[in-house]
């Protein structure tokens, strides 16, 4: 694929995954339609302009589509009406990183079966559940510990870990007020001991072959990523093989544009967990940690520019800033100390509300070492305080 520049780009999703990618869109002069479904989300403070639909509506989607007519669509969230993206190809219009892909993973369920059922792929066992009682029977069958999900949900929401029966119905609780779009159907999943989770940035080209970023390491919290750094220290088979998986995976979905894919690396093993078809949280990282950043290697992707070389620039770490009460009116203290020390940085979200646990902002640093780079950009973060 040769395109031309400038392009026009719809964002389905500007929160700030899709801010830092319409600041490299427009970097290269490319026009940028940030969508969303609530007002002066992130990636509209940048954006050449801007819609405010239900992306759940099939009618909305033709109304903004119709009205801006995109050359390129490139959906940044599960909740989408995705019959409607496959529709859009048919009309011409290229959907990141297809309209069948798309539709693939934006649901837990799909994705899973995909890769176990018919990929051969290890992936922790699993089960699905429409109603509490189903739960209760799934939960048994898979065993305890495990972990419950809604099959659609971003950023890890709605996640538990369930240790014992008595907790089944708050976990089918609270996956279920945190599902996206209108789907009453979670995951289980065997709870896997692993020594690492890992995502790898997997960028599939029109016309080059799949590339890797160097893994990234993250720990989460309540399903959440809270903190990554790169490169995770495993081991080069282990690499190998989580990539042998990932370009599997993706060549499967097709297309072209960057996927998070994650793993659980366990002592002896490389399992297959999620997969996101767009620059993923725990790859902000990539913002200190690479010459190129996943936004840029996103658009670089879609845009079949090419890729000649990623240098990883050492131990680099990202920690997030969150949000502890419920506010519509923010602001931050200690931004000025917390960028007092070398080889950190920071990124505020410009988020327009704040609720308790929302990502705000995240702290970035380099370290001499993984340690370093993760103490310090965690102590950036605790610095900064939301008012």
């Amino acid at each position: 694929m040769n395109i031309k520049l400038p392009q026009k780009l719809m964002l389905l999703g500007s929160g700030e995954l899709g801010k830092e990618l319409a600041i490299a869109a427009q970097r290269l002069g490319n026009y940028v339609i940030a969508v969303d479904r609530y007002p002066n989300a992130p990636a509209m403070q940048v954006a050449d302009a801007s819609e405010v639909i239900s992306m759940l509506s099939a009618d909305d989607l033709e109304a903004v589509v119709t009205k801006h007519q995109p050359n390129i669509i490139i959906p940044e969230i599960e909740a989408i009406r995705t019959e409607k993206l496959i529709e859009f190809e048919q009309r011409g219009i290229t959907v990141i990183p297809t309209a069948a892909a798309t539709n693939y993973t934006m649901n837990r369920d799909r994705i899973r079966e995909l890769a176990h059922q018919q990929l051969g792929i290890r992936t922790a066992k699993y089960g699905y559940a429409t109603t509490l009682e189903e739960l209760i029977t799934v939960s048994d069958e898979i065993g305890f510990s495990n972990v419950v999900k809604p099959v659609m949900s971003s950023s890890g929401k709605g996640q538990s870990v369930v240790q014992n029966k008595s907790e089944v119905e708050k976990a089918w609780n609270y996956a279920i007020a945190n599902s996206r779009g209108d789907s009453q159907k979670v995951i289980v999943e065997e709870f896997i001991n692993f020594e690492i989770e890992i995502t790898l940035l997997t960028i599939k080209q029109w016309n080059a072959p799949t590339i890797f970023c160097p893994p990234i390491g993250h720990r989460q919290e309540r399903g959440d990523y809270q903190e990554s750094w790169q490169p995770a220290l495993i081991s080069e088979d282990k690499i190998l093989k989580s990539q042998e998986i990932a370009r599997k995976v993706t060549d499967a979905l097709g297309g072209a544009g960057i996927f998070g894919v994650e793993f659980f690396i366990t002592k002896d093993e490389v399992i297959f967990s999620e997969l996101s078809p767009r620059p993923h949280d725990t790859g902000m990282v990539t913002l200190i940690s690479q010459n190129l950043n996943e936004f840029e290697l996103h658009l670089r992707a879609i845009l079949g520019l090419p890729i000649p070389h990623i240098e990883q620039l050492g131990a680099s770490a990202s920690a997030v800033i969150l949000a502890s009460e419920k506010s519509d009116s923010i602001g931050f203290t200690g931004v000025a100390d917390a960028l007092s020390e070398k080889d950190v940085d920071i990124r505020l979200f410009g988020k327009p509300n704040a609720h308790p646990y929302r990502r705000m902002g995240v702290a970035l640093a380099k370290g001499l070492n993984i340690e370093e780079a993760r103490e310090k950009a965690t102590k950036a973060a605790s610095k900064i305080k939301i008012i």
